[in-house]
């Protein structure tokens, strides 16, 4: 197993080591302070929204039994995977940073919560602040259940210590995953083993768990995870002008993740099961944040477990990494089930995310304010869109209702009323306005020179750029910045001002994915891609658990169609011990395949077991050397096999997001068939 890899340009390494010298130096010396304008709408913010109910803070705090003495967690070879001490500069009393939008502020000091809480006397613990995301533990008769166990090996094998330390040590009886997103099973290897599976210890997984904890991740993983570089602020240092907090936790641990494949899988829409004398009951929420995902309720406890469905934020209908947009109006009612069927007896509603809700009546109230939010989303975007509003119009027409702004479960940290509001458009009726001219558009690089040549040159658009970054009209100034950008990508001049637009609008965005983004474009603008930045990746396990006729699929996105012009050939690839028998064909210059059927007349024939393939696979192996030494049987012209292995690219995590910003090669090493890493799905 692998560490997942992360590494920063020298300066952006504050984000992983120390926090902030000073909460009022930027950490770029081309960065500029919070403008007039920006100082003046979070003033305005902080005057109009709800900051006198305080009762998340009260929640955020009840029940704190154990905070360690420690506030990094390293890995085995000493890197540090966990610094929550790097965020410590939002803890200084009474401070107000003009560069955070105020509602972010608040929901980031939430989010400084660390250590480990009692949620139920003696019954229901949970760490937080250990990770992006929660890990709970539930006291059985004999032992412990473990819900969501974090990212990383090494943060989840700390908050089970502090667990057994504080409380007393008991054995692992089981592990629930909520849900197919690697911040809830990633970290599974900490706290239990393949022995401890093979001795007994169930793992248990909404039905379809397995297929997309590795689907959704496979066939966009190298762009999925380039686009996360500004969702999540990859080269951003830990600062009130940089990096703050991710919404549904502080960030992304960076150490060890597995994956071990569930014992048992939930199927019915409602099921009962009882592990250690405990009884759940658990509730298929399919389509909602995640593909596979479930809710689980205690009977005996009066508690809800409400996975990542509700938590302190409206979450993405699409996220901004990139993935399919999810359905606003199963979320809602989802959410209304798990209302009727138990939130009207409930008195503990926690969370993978965020922190626990006490009461029925506050219960009530945060799962109605998250079901309206969503089911309103699809609804009033709807009606707008059956007014003739488009895609591209919408995020500037829709608004959630002022009852909804003004409860802080409704407010959309995570996701974005802006890119949610065209997601949902997006879902029904696709990227289309329905205006001729945008349904077969110049690239921007054609078009930009076009825009430049007709304003008059590079000259006059600086100039009024700088007048309207300079008055504030920060979305005016990058609509034309943007042309020139694309037109000149070398002029410094015009991204540095682009750069100082985007900055200023990230400082007002409420949402840290949005906020992240802006900013993450300003650094690179003013920067460049700095050489040997990738991001965090799935390690082995999650390769390995690929389904054979998906790395084939990938093995057909890789496949560069020039290379490939004049091959034709067909390969019958038997996996005996799974007793898979797949055709794969090279016609027309496209990689196709078919299960279950055996070719007459095939170019070559190659058997070999799955554990075999996992290696070349993994890139353990090369496939030619298996088929050298015997490792994998074969019959017929094994050049067929260099010829695929020919035509296959390389995707790079290096290409430009931003123009002029320098694509560095930094494709890792690959052996041939080798699968590359998969998408970051951490947080959904």
């Amino acid at each position: 197993m692998a560490r997942r890899n992360i590494l920063f340009l020298t300066t952006a390494l504050l984000a992983l080591t120390a926090s902030v010298t000073s909460a009022q130096e930027h950490f770029d010396p081309k960065g500029k302070l919070p403008s007039d304008y920006t100082v003046e709408i979070q003033k305005n913010l902080r005057a109009t929204l709800p900051f006198d109910d305080q009762r998340d803070f009260e929640e955020s705090r009840k029940g704190l039994i154990a905070v360690p003495d420690y506030r990094q967690i390293k890995t085995e070879d000493g890197t540090v995977a966990w610094d929550i001490g790097s965020y410590d500069y939002l803890l200084e009393e009474g401070q107000e940073f003009d560069s955070i939008h105020p509602s972010l502020q608040r929901q980031a000091i939430l989010n400084m919560n660390y250590g480990l809480f009692e949620i139920l006397d003696d019954k229901i613990y949970q760490v937080r602040g250990f990770d992006l995301s929660n890990i709970s533990f539930i006291r059985g008769e004999t032992g412990w259940i473990i819900f969501d166990p974090l990212a990383s090996k090494e943060t989840a094998a700390a908050a089970l210590k502090l667990l057994n330390d504080t409380v007393g040590e008991l054995p692992v009886k089981a592990v629930i995953y909520s849900h197919s997103h690697a911040d809830h099973y990633g970290g599974v290897r900490g706290v239990i083993t393949d022995e401890d599976v093979a001795n007994g210890v169930e793992v248990i997984a909404p039905a379809g768990f397995m297929e997309h904890a590795v689907s959704e991740n496979v066939y966009a993983g190298n762009v999925m995870n380039r686009r996360l570089f500004f969702q999540y602020g990859v080269l951003l240092p830990r600062s009130p002008y940089g990096h703050v907090d991710q919404s549904i936790g502080k960030n992304i641990s960076a150490g060890t993740t597995g994956l071990i494949e569930p014992t048992r899988y939930v199927s019915d829409d409602y099921e009962e099961i009882t592990i250690d004398g405990v009884r759940m009951v658990f509730q298929n929420t399919p389509g909602t944040e995640a593909p596979a995902e479930m809710n689980t309720y205690f009977p005996d406890l009066k508690a809800f477990w409400a996975a990542e469905n509700i938590t302190g934020t409206i979450h993405n209908i699409y996220t901004l990494r990139g993935a399919l947009v999810r359905d606003a109006l199963m979320w809602s009612k989802h959410i209304n089930d798990a209302l009727y069927e138990f939130g009207q007896e409930t008195e503990v509603m926690f969370a993978s995310h965020s922190w626990p809700r006490f009461g029925n009546d506050r219960i009530q109230e945060v799962m109605r304010a998250q079901r309206d939010t969503y089911a309103n989303l699809n609804n009033g975007v709807l009606n707008l869109a059956n007014k003739g509003v488009t895609v591209n119009e919408v995020h500037n027409v829709y608004e959630v209702p002022q009852s909804l702004q003004a409860q802080w479960a409704a407010r959309s940290y995570h996701g974005s009323v802006e890119h949610n509001s065209r997601a949902v458009i997006n879902r029904y009726l696709g990227y289309w306005d329905a205006n001729p001219t945008t349904l077969t558009p110049l690239s921007p690089a054609d078009s930009a020179p076009l825009y430049v040549e007709m304003m008059g040159g590079a000259e006059p658009i600086l100039t009024k750029g700088q007048e309207l970054v300079d008055s504030g009209k920060y979305l005016e100034a990058t609509e034309i910045l943007n042309k020139l950008v694309y037109a000149e990508p070398q002029n410094q001049q015009a991204k540095d001002l682009l750069a100082d637009a985007f900055e200023q609008i990230g400082y007002q965005k409420e949402s840290p994915s949005v906020r992240n983004s802006f900013l993450g474009a300003a650094y690179e603008l003013r920067n460049g891609i700095p050489k040997g930045a990738t991001i965090e990746t799935t390690g082995p396990d999650t390769i390995k658990a690929m389904q054979t006729s998906m790395w084939l699929d990938f093995l057909g996105i890789r496949v560069n169609s020039a290379k490939a012009m004049d091959m034709e050939f067909t390969i019958n690839l038997a996996i005996p011990d799974r007793d898979e028998n797949i055709v794969v064909e090279m016609s027309n210059a496209t990689l196709t395949h078919i299960v279950d059927q055996v070719a007459k007349n095939a170019d070559l024939s190659i058997s070999l077991n799955r554990a075999d393939l996992e290696k070349v696979m993994t890139g353990e192996r090369k496939l030619v050397d298996m088929l050298a030494d015997g490792t994998a049987q074969s019959e017929g012209n094994v050049d067929v096999v260099t010829q695929l292995a020919s035509t296959l690219d390389q995707f790079d995590i290096g290409f430009e997001l931003m123009p002029g910003t320098g694509a560095q090669d930094l494709t890792p090493a690959s052996n041939d068939f080798a699968q590359p890493p998969l998408a970051n799905s951490n947080g959904g």
